[in-house]
């Protein structure tokens, strides 16, 4: 099972925000989308994950078509869109927010298995379950977004700026927490980042977008020690 992206090309308004762009990721891997703010990267993902119509190109997950269909019919076929922290419903608790997405899921066993599992991922979500959403800290609500759409066991997880205005720290324990489910639970993740050198450390392969175009697809290792890459789009 891979993602397949071929000359996907996406206007937003009378801009081009994605221009004829093509990567492929394998199953079972992170790979993650980098490049300035106004890039492109996440509508290339809000693309994906059927958000936004394309104008043209192919996306394909297992070989099927994933574009034009609803978000709700991506996500109860396996693949869930993160987009931040402010996606959990504050008026809810952790605990009413973590069960929304076991709600349509039959097999209510294996719910509660996954919720504890993203409780062994992310301790301080067992503290707060009793707690509203909205009176969680950033990096707690972010956690909690994660945490929710890994209880519908998805085989493709679409991240979207994790790390956005967190304290560094947090965003280490976060990028972390997703190298190890990764490498534990076999999900295949692609990861929008404007925070270049955190996301490549953890991924496998990495895709450089500039104004809507692909600059750069290679190993993250390759693209992190690249000085040429990292001066004139990575920012450091």
């Amino acid at each position: 099972m891979s993602l397949i992206v071929t000359n996907l090309t996406v206007d937003y308004g009378a801009i081009r925000a994605v221009n004829n762009v093509s990567f492929e990721v394998i199953s079972g891997e992170l790979t993650t989308i980098i490049g300035a703010n106004g890039a492109g990267k996440t509508t290339l993902l809000r693309t994906l994950s059927g958000l936004k119509e394309s104008v043209n190109g192919v996306a394909t997950w297992n070989g099927d078509s994933i574009l034009g269909k609803k978000p709700e019919d991506l996500a109860r076929s396996g693949i869930m869109h993160v987009s931040d922290g402010k996606s959990v419903i504050a008026e809810l608790t952790v605990k009413e927010n973590l069960a929304l997405t076991g709600l349509w899921r039959k097999d209510k066993k294996d719910v509660a298995n996954a919720t504890a599992e993203v409780v062994d991922l992310f301790p301080i979500l067992g503290e707060r379950m009793t707690q509203s959403a909205g009176s969680l800290s950033g990096g707690e609500r972010q956690m909690l977004a994660i945490g929710r759409a890994l209880i519908a066991r998805p085989k493709l997880l679409l991240l979207d700026e994790p790390s956005l205005g967190l304290a560094p720290l947090i965003v280490e324990q976060i990028f972390k927490v997703i190298s190890n489910f990764v490498k534990q639970m076999k999900i295949t993740v692609v990861l929008v980042e404007q925070n270049a050198m955190g996301a490549l450390k953890i991924a496998n392969e990495g895709v450089v977008l500039n104004l809507g175009s692909v600059v750069a697809i290679d190993s993250a290792e390759t693209l992190l020690n690249d000085p040429a890459v990292r001066a004139a789009y990575l920012g450091f």
